[in-house]
């Protein structure tokens, strides 16, 4: 039990309630000024800036993206499809992701637990562009036994960025 509350006391002592807030906000606007955060978060300007730069020197805050609008870029059909597999072996795995990591259509590839093996997120201009990509990708890969789709017909949530 002493352990237990050593980890969770050093892991506050790693992220206080300030860092956090300051993740929040940069999460929200990656493109905020080091003055406009600091003075969002109540801090000077250099203490937040030595908090931002130690929160990604340990690798808290990985990078910085611009979010788009996928519809002027030309997709108008977003899927999710979920892929089992008939082997169940390293090589199998592999070679599925190696497929997946060279198509553009998919924007996202998760190894499940579960009845399949993957949930993938496929975006492409239309219904017919779908189904091209699922005949003609997954379709014809040796190690895929079953593929289901769902189709998103709408987001009231989405917070990647």
């Amino acid at each position: 039990m002493l352990v237990e509350i050593t980890l969770v006391v050093q892991y506050n002592l790693l992220m206080d309630q300030i860092d956090q807030h300051i993740l929040r906000e940069i999460s929200k606007n990656g493109r905020i000024s080091n003055l406009d955060l600091a003075d969002r978060i109540n801090l000077s300007p250099s203490a937040c800036l030595r908090r931002v730069q130690d929160l990604e020197r340990r690798g808290v805050i990985t990078g910085y993206r611009a979010i788009l609008d996928k519809s002027k870029l030309g997709v108008g059909f977003v899927a999710y499809a979920t892929v089992g597999l008939s082997s169940h072996t390293k090589a199998s795995q592999e070679a599925f992701e190696r497929a997946m990591a060279i198509a553009p259509e998919v924007v996202e590839c998760h190894n499940t637990t579960g009845a399949v093996e993957y949930l993938l997120r496929i975006e492409v201009s239309d219904l017919a562009a779908y189904k091209s990509f699922h005949t003609d990708v997954i379709g014809t890969l040796p190690q895929v036994s079953s593929i289901t789709s769902y189709v998103v017909m709408g987001s009231p949530k989405d917070e990647r960025a």
